[in-house]
């Protein structure tokens, strides 16, 4: 009997493989960063074929580092950076141009133009989405009409297009020889031409994009009913292993947190900060700036879904100061930073890189620090850094209440910001509502290698999962309203002032 799970997690920043064991331990990790290719303000791409080098990289790294083979393994699962838009020659695997990330606003034009016959919410009812430069509809649309020959050659069937799940799924299963071209219900419903209600690729949305229908993967559940595929003797594993679970990098938190009841909630820290609230079986439509998402799927059972609340800069802030400003040198020194001074300062950031994302939908607005005075040192802004990701959170929670209908009693967090305690005791206090971290905060992996788990029995059901998961510390609210109340004022008036500033 196999004695693991492996899940490989591509995330915005690096891709990291995890190797699980039954009761949800970490038994080996390794992780490499890629780079960040920013050709003009506002676009944001990466090399596809770098992205699969570090997962061949990291893939052997940890099961050295779990002295692990793949004869030990059960299967494989997958989670990734959403709504990332690839394209590549199905004969041979190359690229036709790099991956377009999700923080990218190019398309801008091409959302204004659309956005002009019914508004932002145009295809909303449908997909559960917005009109925005987020998803991979408008990407994929840009690289047809962009790339030189490349509208010819999606007409005749020659070119695959996939988010980072399909693109790794297709190199592990065999590539241009047997690769299996498929995207999960997660990921698909992140596309912008997915109905959300029959999970299967929309017509009229492919049109209006001008996408060939033979360019898209197959629609299939998070946890496989039968594998997809299976890893080659001589892939980055070295060995046949069954390729069968997929899942959002957000939605896959989702299932590692075991939010699995209707109204239980997570946050996830990283690049950017997104906040799922399971629904059960009912869509429930935004009122207020959020997404109706599939969350997971798995097997024959019915779909899921979620309410999602999408922040687009928390992390990457962080990146910032220590790439762009220098201010720091590591991403964990920004804590120290921080509590070198007893406050903000008065300081609030509004990180609006590429626009507002929920509950604002603001490709408008830009980047603002208000309340700046010959006082603040870089103590400060650190400080303020770090609380603009709570306040943004607090946000989408007043939105989730509203839409739902459902008061969050507590909140789940994972992440790398989560091992930041002075971020978390803020968020608590801004929230007033008590903030969890698990015992294993890099939920992501766990919760792709709980969807390839229960695919092949190394799981038996979603009572397994729930049982592994435990709690490691807890914080609660200790800000006085008064105080909670004067900087949520502020923050509203520091977000005021980063809008319209794009004409």
């Amino acid at each position: 009997m196999a004695d693991f799970i492996a899940a490989i997690d591509q995330g915005t920043t690096s891709t990291r493989c995890m190797v699980f064991t039954r009761e949800g331990g970490v038994q080996g990790v390794a992780q490499r960063e890629h780079p960040q290719i920013l050709p003009q303000p506002g676009w944001v791409e990466h090399d596809p074929l770098v992205i699969w080098d570090r997962t061949c990289s990291v893939v052997g790294d940890a099961l050295e580092a779990a002295g692990a083979s793949a004869g030990n393994l059960a299967a494989v699962g997958i989670t990734n950076q959403r709504e990332t838009t690839i394209v590549w020659e199905r004969a041979t695997g190359k690229p036709v141009y790099n991956a377009i990330v999700w923080q990218d606003t190019r398309t801008k034009p091409l959302i204004d133009s659309l956005s002009r016959d019914g508004g932002m919410d145009r295809f909303r009812k449908k997909t559960g989405l917005p009109l925005a430069t987020y998803f991979s509809a408008s990407k994929l649309a840009w690289i047809l009409d962009n790339v030189e020959g490349i509208r010819p050659a999606a007409e005749r069937g020659e070119l695959c297009f996939g988010t980072v799940d399909s693109w790794l799924i297709w190199l592990l299963t065999g590539g241009p020889e047997s690769g299996a071209h498929v995207t999960d219900v997660s990921n698909a419903s992140r596309t912008m031409l997915l109905d959300l209600k029959t999970l299967t690729w929309d017509e009229d949305l492919l049109e209006v994009f001008g996408v060939p229908a033979s360019m898209l993967p197959r629609v299939v559940s998070s946890s496989a009913e039968e594998p997809w595929g299976m890893t080659e003797r001589d892939g980055p594993f070295g060995g046949v292993i069954p390729v069968c679970g997929a899942l959002g990098d957000q939605q896959a938190a989702l299932v590692g947190q075991t939010c699995f009841k209707p109204g239980e909630a997570k946050n996830t820290y990283g690049t950017g900060c997104f906040m799922l609230m399971n629904t059960g079986e009912t869509m429930v439509p935004s009122n207020s700036g959020l997404l109706t998402t599939a969350a997971y799927r798995f097997g024959a059972e019915p779909p899921v879904y979620a309410l999602e609340g999408s922040i687009a800069f928390t992390g990457a802030l962080v990146q910032w100061m220590r790439d762009n400003l220098g201010l720091i040198e590591t991403a964990p020194e920004i804590e120290a930073l921080a509590r070198s001074v007893d406050d903000n300062g008065g300081v609030y950031f509004v990180p609006a890189f590429a626009g507002l994302f929920a509950p604002h939908w603001r490709p408008d607005a830009r980047g603002v620090i208000a309340g700046l005075t010959s006082y603040v040192t870089r103590g400060h802004l650190a400080r303020a850094v770090l609380e603009a990701t709570a306040f943004q959170t607090r946000e989408v929670l007043d939105a989730m209440d509203q839409d739902s209908g459902v008061s969050l009693h507590t909140l789940k967090v994972d992440g790398g910001m989560v091992q930041n305690d002075l971020l978390m005791q803020f968020q608590a206090d801004i929230l007033d509502v008590p903030v969890v971290r698990p015992r294993v905060p890099e939920t992501t992996s766990l919760g792709a290698a709980y969807a390839a788990g229960l695919s092949t029995g190394f799981w038996n059901d979603l009572q397994d999962l729930t049982h592994n998961w435990q709690a490691d510390r807890t914080w609660s609210p200790q800000m006085a309203q008064t105080d909670r109340d004067r900087h949520l004022e502020a923050w509203r008036k520091a977000v005021a002032r980063s809008l319209d500033w794009v004409d």
